[in-house]
């Protein structure tokens, strides 16, 4: 007796009497579940696959039931959640690069045995073997241990959910859908067009694509001055009321020293997207004007220029373009690859030919993009490769070089003698007319509202 006395009082010493009392609550839980009859339909209440609430008043003492009315909200929530599912029993996980689906099942405490079982449930499960860095995957495993639900999210938009059934899983597709904001933002040039797009929060993204409308008429490093102005409408993708997204560029205008362009989306009868003056005219060019979005031109196409490291004169064949390790690289027009790796002086370099004897090089790169090899084609403005240093460079930049029929020409200015792109075909003007005349029409007023004149 004095045994039992002595531990009474040590474990009184040492934890809070609420703290024992908790305990023991918690072990008496604990058996019920131990004891509790097979007949669900009796003892256990679904609210669905989340929730699950166990009637204790049935099975508990008149005493049990006395200490737990004493209880605080916060002391009853910390029993009473044990063993229970909720909304926080998920476990989320969204895919990289390099990760493998049965480490993260059992991460998740699934076996091999559990994938196997989900793979094989319904056709529709095979996406399963086609999983992509950005997918997100969601696991709930109630107390049994058992894979109750899995949730596979291509986006926040669409998707598929295995819902368990017996010993096989149904397939339920997930499909959202958006709500699109019209956005208008103005901005004006102080430094450059992207410090200016970033004082008026436009996504990164827009602004790029907006120097890619535009390339083929503003060098976007020598054109634009202090006070050119810019104007983009576009639409922003919620869902559930948070952002999501942001959907292509309707309408965007840039005044570079007083001249305004403007160009209107339109896509055409066979679902190809572009970007018209408001008359029809392409705004896409053969070629850009430059392959990097930021950088400074450090070396001008100079047929009489003293080598740098060789201190010779030597024709610079090219212009380049300084700037950071890692900038993308964009190929200035589509056309095929006919080189992607290292080359002598040139370090890595990639070479694309392009239709009517044109030719493009791009030189120094630190890496060449996923997939770019020869013999692959490539579309305007695609990212081939990412500024470096190899080869003969003495700092991280672009040398990038222009050919005509296997002549070297300035690339600053031989596209002004290029021709342009496609217009709208004439069958296709009347479709064209009408939703521009709507686009620009919004885009006019959202412009009187902001009191902006041009």
């Amino acid at each position: 007796m004095d045994f039992f006395q002595n531990s009474k009082q040590f474990l009184e010493d040492c934890y809070p009497r609420d703290h024992l009392h908790i305990a023991g609550i918690l072990m008496l839980v604990i058996l019920i579940f131990i004891t509790l009859p097979s007949d669900k339909g009796n003892n256990v209440l679904s609210d669905g696959p989340n929730k699950i609430s166990i009637p204790i008043r049935s099975v508990a003492s008149e005493e049990t039931q006395q200490t737990i009315s004493e209880l605080s909200d916060t002391q009853k929530e910390t029993i009473f959640n044990v063993g229970a599912s909720s909304e926080d029993s998920w476990q989320n996980f969204v895919i990289k690069s390099g990760d493998n689906l049965s480490e993260i099942f059992s991460q998740v405490g699934l076996t091999d045995q559990d994938l196997f079982r989900v793979l094989n449930s319904n056709e529709k499960a095979q996406i399963l073997n086609r999983i992509y860095p950005g997918y997100e995957l969601g696991f709930f495993v109630p107390i049994s241990g058992q894979l109750d639900t899995l949730r596979v999210l291509k986006s926040p938009l669409e998707g598929f959910e295995f819902v368990r059934e017996n010993d096989s899983y149904r397939v339920n597709e997930i499909v959202k859908e958006a709500e699109f904001v019209p956005t208008f933002k103005v901005g004006v040039i102080e430094d450059s067009l992207f410090l200016a797009g970033q004082k008026e929060q436009i996504p990164a993204v827009h602004l790029m694509e907006m120097a890619n409308i535009f390339g083929g008429v503003i060098d976007f490093i020598l054109d634009p001055r202090e006070g050119d102005r810019f104007s983009i409408l576009y639409e922003e993708k919620y869902l559930d009321g948070e952002l999501i997204g942001h959907d292509d560029i309707l309408v965007t205008q840039f005044i570079n020293q007083g001249e305004i362009f403007t160009a209107v989306r339109y896509v055409n009868k066979n679902g190809e997207l572009g970007y018209y003056s408001p008359d029809g005219e392409s705004m896409r060019k053969a070629f850009l004007r430059n392959p990097l979005d930021v950088f400074r031109i450090s070396s001008n196409f100079n047929p009489r220029r003293r080598h740098p490291i060789l201190n010779t004169i030597r024709a610079h064949k090219g212009t380049d373009y300084a700037a950071p390790t890692g900038t993308p690289i964009r190929a200035t027009s589509e056309g095929r690859v006919t080189r992607a790796s290292r080359y002598g002086s040139f370090g890595n370099l990639v070479t694309i030919k392009h239709s009517g004897g044109f030719e493009t090089k791009y030189a120094h790169l630190s890496k060449f993009a996923a997939g770019i090899s020869r013999g692959d084609r490539v579309k305007q403005g695609e990212v081939i490769g990412y500024v470096g240093a190899t080869g003969g460079a003495t700092g991280p930049h672009l040398h990038y070089e222009f050919l005509v029929n296997g002549v070297h020409q300035n690339p600053r200015t031989i596209l002004d003698k290029l021709p342009k792109a496609d217009s709208i075909h004439p069958d296709e003007m009347v479709l064209f007319n009408e939703q521009a005349e709507t686009l620009l029409a919004r885009f006019e007023e959202l412009s009187k509202s902001r009191d902006i004149k041009y």
